[in-house]
């Protein structure tokens, strides 16, 4: 097993394990009537699952291989969204559940092609998936099989099945699985799984073949009614299948925790109808094919940040005579990304340009394709100490409401002059987004910057503050409100303000109240 893997199995372990021991396991049944066939809402309850959930993710923020990058995350998000709209239409998630599961979609920095459900409505999707992927109806069919999972429950009712294992088993269960994700070595993974004598666990949170099948079913009718292609899915199959055959050396994971059948593999043609198979080998994909492309380049680029593997993607500005008009984009946006990382600005320049030139030849008219270029141009302007050039680059894209313009926006005005416009209308911009979104760490973060470079260092420090609680790290998030607290006392000729030190001050009494509560969950003496 990897450093980066072991790291994150502790972490995570710990997580499981205080989630989990802390638990209330409910006597007897709710008071409402359960969905249809659906025990376990009787053993291991959505509130439970959600508070499980939650704390196994307050570790993975943490973790340095939980990957913030805003323009992935965005497309992520993209097809995320559609699938979670459809899969509510059509009463997969259902009134019970709707407002207490998060329906979160996260990236974890991996090379791996994987993707796993975690209890309470979290994804996580390793770049290795993302760059494997021909089309976006392709990698919605995988989100839409997790999503599934989710929807019906099938860790509660995994966990149900297996009730007589101990608490710290379960926590161990659920590790596990992550630790099979993210490790080559598939001997010590599955001795991270025994180890927690979870002998009966087979793939994914114990997910039997009817639920992968159950997964297949309802996955397809939530993808296809989102407006994906029916093929996606049978696409992706026979992708895994074909690495299965040819490729065991541990990176694909996602074979198995998911195991493929051929049985699952007819099914999920057979759902396309005879025409829709018979277009399986021609489709290209439905829309946005050179945004998907892009996507697919980041993915790739990011998820080995060696310089060695950085060269390689480099050397791609040079692509093949036969490649498509997509591939040959993708390849020189993954050029020049590596470049960029690499500290070399001419070649970025040399390939960015490249690819702006295939763009604007495409038959394919696709703005947002034209804004992840642009995306990389403010980057590359702002590296070269431009930052004027890089906000005249972004101008169309900021105030456009979306997370990544915003988080642009502010990395230029951070290298702004203080007294610049921007950098204030960034601020505001911010601050409206995080009251609406407050566990946005990386923009609480950017924030408190922004706040330091106004001058408002009680700003900074509250902002500073909520971004530690948003990563799930409450002592340190108490620490920077306490000194917000210190600083509000010490006046000075700086005029008060009150009604943020009104704000530092309850948001002190909440975390001492939270950390109270965890010490005595655990059987430790309250912190004082």
């Amino acid at each position: 097993m990897t450093p980066a893997a072991s790291r994150f199995r502790r972490r995570v372990v710990a997580a499981c394990a205080a989630a989990l021991l802390a638990t209330s396991w409910p006597a007897h049944a709710q008071v409402n009537l359960p969905a249809l066939g659906d025990s376990a809402n009787e053993d291991f309850a959505v509130s439970t699952e959600r508070r499980v959930g939650e704390q196994i993710m307050r570790e993975i923020r943490r973790d340095p291989d939980y990957l913030d990058d805003p323009l992935l995350l965005e497309y992520l998000r993209t097809l995320w969204s559609p699938l979670v709209a459809q899969a509510r239409a059509n009463g997969s998630i259902t009134p019970d559940i709707d407002p207490r599961f998060a329906w979160e979609a996260f990236l974890v920095r991996d090379r791996s092609v994987n993707a796993f459900a975690l209890p309470g409505g979290y994804v996580g999707v390793h770049l290795g998936l993302i760059a494997i992927t021909a089309t976006r109806d392709e990698l919605a069919s995988v989100l839409a099989h997790e999503l599934t999972h989710v929807t019906q429950r099938h860790i509660a009712r995994s966990i149900t099945n297996s009730k007589r294992q101990s608490l710290i088993g379960l926590a161990a269960m659920i590790i596990g699985v992550i630790a099979a994700a993210r490790s080559r070595n598939t001997d010590g993974a599955n001795a991270a799984i025994m180890g927690g004598q979870a002998a009966a666990i087979q793939g994914q949170l114990n997910f039997s073949r009817d639920m992968e099948r159950e997964a297949d079913r309802i996955g397809f009718q939530v993808m296809t009614g989102a407006g994906f292609a029916p093929w996606g899915m049978a696409a992706m199959f026979e992708k895994l299948d074909h690495a299965a055959r040819l490729n065991d050396n541990g990176s694909y994971p996602y074979l198995r925790t998911h195991p493929l059948t051929s049985e699952r593999i007819g099914e999920a043609r057979a759902r396309m109808g005879t025409e829709a198979a018979g277009a399986l080998d021609r489709l290209p994909g439905t829309g946005n094919l050179l945004e998907h492309a892009l996507a697919q380049a980041r993915a790739q680029v990011l998820m080995d940040m060696r310089v060695d593997a950085l060269r390689r993607a480099q050397s791609l500005e040079a692509p093949r005579a036969d490649a498509s008009p997509a591939q040959r984009l993708a390849d020189h946006y993954a050029s020049a990304l590596a470049s960029l990382l690499l500290k070399e600005p001419a070649r970025v320049d040399t390939a960015l340009g490249r690819a702006e030139a295939v763009l604007a030849n495409s038959p394919r008219q696709e703005p947002r394709a034209q804004r992840q270029l642009a995306f990389l141009r403010a980057q590359l302007q702002l590296g070269r100490g431009d930052a004027r050039a890089a906000l005249a680059t972004l101008a169309p894209y900021t105030g456009d409401g979306s997370r990544a313009g915003a988080l642009a926006l502010a990395e230029v005005a951070l290298a702004l002059p203080a007294d610049d416009p921007a950098v204030k209308r960034s601020a505001d911009e911010l601050q409206t987004r995080v009251a609406g979104q407050p566990g946005d760490a990386t923009s609480w973060t950017l924030l408190s910057r922004l706040w330091g470079r106004l001058d408002q260092p009680l700003r900074a420090l509250r902002a500073e503050g909520e971004a530690q609680y948003a990563l799930g790290d409450l002592p340190g998030a108490l620490d920077r409100w306490r000194a917000g607290q210190r600083l509000a006392r010490g006046g000075g000729n700086r005029p008060a303000d009150f009604i943020e030190a009104s704000v530092i001050d309850a948001r002190v009494r909440d975390v001492q109240a939270q950390l109270r509560a965890l010490a005595i969950e655990q059987g430790r003496p309250p912190p004082q």
